[in-house]
């Protein structure tokens, strides 16, 4: 009976796993939810250099993710060739999924609410970021409301649930009227409200003090950051929330 048990449990383990979707495609339930993919997986399509309209050649497809390949070089802080990228999409109250790896001693981000504008340079100017970074051996780790899962230079996320450098993490942003809940694999490490006083409060006292708009735009674009480090990111799907 032992061994009949282990059967049908590795059978049952091996079924299950086989109905999880592939990467970068969605399940008839989550098509019937409202997902759509904003990375198909085989292209950059939908996706361009801020304030542009091409991606840079930085960014390409790896297997099934979207790279950014420095070749360890720098222009600045940023990749030759490479640049903050922009979905072409205007979100409003929204459910966003993405997985995200970084390089040893990376930095990169998400951001949302971005605004494209040739008055803003970079997307970080106008859009919020959550934090991509190697909490270990990044420089930007020293730093209180810097490190992984942070609301960049706003908010410390609670708990830290970030894997290590080189390994996947499952990043979800809910901003539904307003509230504001990021999970980082399936913690939820900030829960905050947008718009008030208190978040005003926040920007006041943060680096963004003096951006006009920054954090305030209600609706915007979804953007990946080039921070001069080899990132990836897969299954990068939204939902728009009525």
């Amino acid at each position: 009976m032992k061994c009949a048990a282990v059967f049908f449990a590795a059978a049952f383990g091996l079924a299950a796993h086989a109905s999880e979707p592939a990467n970068n495609t969605l399940s008839a339930a989550q098509q019937r939810e409202g997902w759509r993919l904003l990375f198909d997986g085989k292209s950059t399509a939908g996706w361009h250099r801020y304030n542009e309209k091409t991606i840079g050649k930085a960014w390409a497809v790896d297997g099934d993710s979207l790279h950014l390949d420095t070749g360890n070089k720098k222009r600045g802080w940023q990749a030759p060739d490479g640049g903050d990228i922009v979905n072409d999409g205007v979100f409003v109250n929204f459910d966003l999924k993405i997985d995200w790896k970084i390089a040893p001693a990376g930095n990169s981000g998400v951001m949302f609410y971005v605004q494209e504008s040739p008055d803003h340079k970079y997307p970080w100017q106008t859009g919020i970021e959550s934090q991509v970074l190697d909490n270990v051996a990044a420089e930007d780790a020293k730093f209180d409301k810097h490190r992984a899962g942070d609301l960049y230079d706003l908010i410390a996320g609670k708990p830290e649930a970030v894997r290590p450098a080189g390994e996947w993490n499952h990043l979800e942003i809910i901003c539904d009227h307003g509230r504001l809940v990021e999970k980082l694999n399936g913690i939820v490490v900030v829960e905050t409200t947008l718009w008030d006083d208190a978040w005003k409060k926040l920007i006041a006292g943060s680096k963004f003090r003096d951006m006009a708009g920054f954090g305030m735009f209600r609706s915007g674009k979804i953007a990946l950051q080039d921070h001069g480090a080899d990132v990836w990111f897969r299954n990068i799907m939204i939902r728009e929330l009525k």
